[in-house]
């Protein structure tokens, strides 16, 4: 799985780790200052000293690119911190097919249902469902009771 950040930040990363190695720094310690596992760092000392620094450049990320543009992710962002009210939807809570359509909507954009909870999830959400209080609930009665009944059914200490 790829690491966090971005292609940019990842070639940063290595570079500073090959600075680190060509100054004579051990793979553990460069691993503890740039913060990652020491078998990468070894593994990018490997890739570099066959074909040089040139081997740790971020390469292009394979696959189909986003629909969505950086500047549009936190746009989208945005929209679902604000609330689906917000949006224009009828109730507060944001389901796959809402988020679908407002990226239609805002941005021209299509994602089939199925994958939204995947791009929501790659935004720092995550799936949560609402609770629900029972009907019958008696907000009151349940007062009443702990000041009154619960003082009486709990074990009182020996003496």
């Amino acid at each position: 799985m790829r690491p966090p950040g971005t292609a940019v930040q990842l070639e940063a990363r290595r570079l500073k780790a090959w600075k680190l190695l060509r100054e004579g720094l051990a793979p553990v310690e460069v691993a503890r200052q740039v913060g990652v596992n020491r078998r990468s760092v070894r593994r990018w000392r490997a890739r570099g000293e066959r074909r040089g620094q040139r081997a740790l450049v971020a390469r292009p990320t394979p696959g189909r690119p986003p629909r969505l543009d950086e500047r549009q992710r936190l746009a989208l962002t945005g929209c679902l911190l604000a609330g689906a009210l917000a949006c224009g939807f009828a109730t507060p809570r944001w389901t796959c097919p809402r988020v679908a359509e407002l990226i239609r909507r805002r941005f021209r954009g299509r994602y089939h249902v199925d994958h939204v909870g995947r791009l929501v999830r790659r935004l720092g959400f995550s799936p949560q469902k609402p609770q629900r209080p029972a009907r019958e609930r008696d907000e009151a009665a349940i007062r009443r009771w702990v000041r009154q009944e619960w003082p009486r059914a709990k074990k009182t200490p020996r003496g």
